[in-house]
């Protein structure tokens, strides 16, 4: 049997959920979590963690900082560096629900919002406090 791709899997289910890899969107996501995405409806919105296939074809979920009217400014919530460039033909899906020891956690919960305004909100700081780390590791 062959593999499906994400993008084959949400054009035939509507809903694509795999396992976690990887540490960019910690402590929001952690190792293990099961993601559940779903298609997109599009223009996206600032907040929204798009699953999105680079120009290289590597996936990558990562946060909407900033809807501009060519791209999207995305990063990590545990990155600083942005990336831009980003437009609609790139994004496969939407992070609409994580799954974590068997409960299922809302991206737009009221707990996960208010963390996802603070993070875009304090952004500036948020980098000076990697810098620190880096400094002290």
């Amino acid at each position: 049997m062959s593999k499906s791709t994400f993008e084959e899997v949400l054009a035939e289910k509507g809903t694509l959920i795999y396992t976690n890899v990887g540490d960019s969107m910690y402590p929001l996501i952690k190792p293990r979590d099961l993601l559940v995405i779903k298609r997109p409806e599009l223009p996206l919105k600032r907040l929204d963690i798009p699953l999105y296939k680079r120009d290289s074809g590597q996936y990558v979920l990562h946060r909407i900082l900033k809807v501009r009217k060519d791209d999207y400014l995305i990063c990590g919530d545990n990155r600083v560096g942005t990336e831009s460039g980003i437009t609609d033909r790139h994004i496969i899906g939407v992070l609409t629900d994580i799954i974590r020891n068997g409960e299922t956690i809302s991206v737009y919960s009221t707990k996960n919002r208010i963390y996802a305004h603070l993070y875009c909100d304090f952004m500036p700081l948020k980098r000076v406090i990697f810098r620190i780390k880096q400094v002290f590791k």
